[in-house]
């Protein structure tokens, strides 16, 4: 699939991408060393991990909300534009404007739900306000002695139970640590999508997608049977 062209990052930028594309590779690595393991085991020792498929769910839950915000760094997102095809000018970049005012909208909505879904679990407040925030709920449940079902804390249990869960022990992965990537992955999305307003905003970008993956298709296909 193309993507749009961008000015070269700096060497700082060109440091940020290759920790994303690193973090995304060990994720991957991870899930797929996981899952190996474990059928060995199952099948050629008739044990099992209990905790690895727990683990596998989380780590994918990781590289999808990490991947969503990497996608609009890469503008790799799809979607429709053949309304947007039909204009021209001062009215496609009007159009797209208003679509990147809705994303930001609709990104700054995900990110309250995704704090007040993940705050009690770290022991924070939850924020008032149905849409917009309007101050901090001292009333929030605190949450933080919940566990994940199978998986074993590898480091830091002190650290966590006297922070985290007033000194009482925990005997499994307190549940924020995994969750921790709802308001982390949103926040990072909305940052992208910022970005990508400005690139528009400055006359870099005239979308912020890629969203010809049928064209791309057949120029593949013709590419292919001309080479046959």
């Amino acid at each position: 699939m193309s993507q749009q062209s961008h000015p070269s990052p700096s060497g700082f930028g060109r440091f940020i991408d290759g920790v994303e594309r690193t973090f995304i590779a060990v994720l991957l690595g991870l899930m797929t060393m996981v899952t190996f393991v474990n059928v060995v085991m199952r099948y050629g020792f008739g044990t099992s991990l209990l905790w690895g498929l727990e683990v596998t769910l989380i780590l994918f839950a990781w590289l999808v909300l990490f991947g969503i915000s990497y996608g609009f760094k890469i503008t790799a997102h799809l979607g429709v534009d053949a309304v947007l095809n039909l204009t021209g000018g001062g009215l496609r970049r009007a159009l797209v404007m208003i679509s990147a005012v809705c994303c930001l909208a609709y990104g700054g909505l995900l990110m309250k739900g995704a704090w007040d879904y993940w705050a009690p679990f770290g022991g924070y407040q939850q924020t008032t306000g149905r849409v917009l925030p309007t101050g901090f709920d001292e009333k929030t449940r605190d949450q933080g002695w919940y566990e994940t079902e199978q998986v074993p804390i590898p480091f830091g249990r002190t650290f966590l139970e006297e922070r985290f869960n007033l000194g009482e022990e925990y005997e499994k992965l307190p549940r924020f640590i995994p969750y921790v990537i709802l308001p982390i992955g949103v926040l990072l999305m909305l940052f992208r999508i910022a970005q990508a307003t400005v690139r528009v905003i400055r006359g870099q970008d005239d979308s912020l997608i890629v969203s010809h993956e049928a064209e791309d298709a057949v120029e593949e296909a013709a590419a292919l049977n001309r080479e046959a």
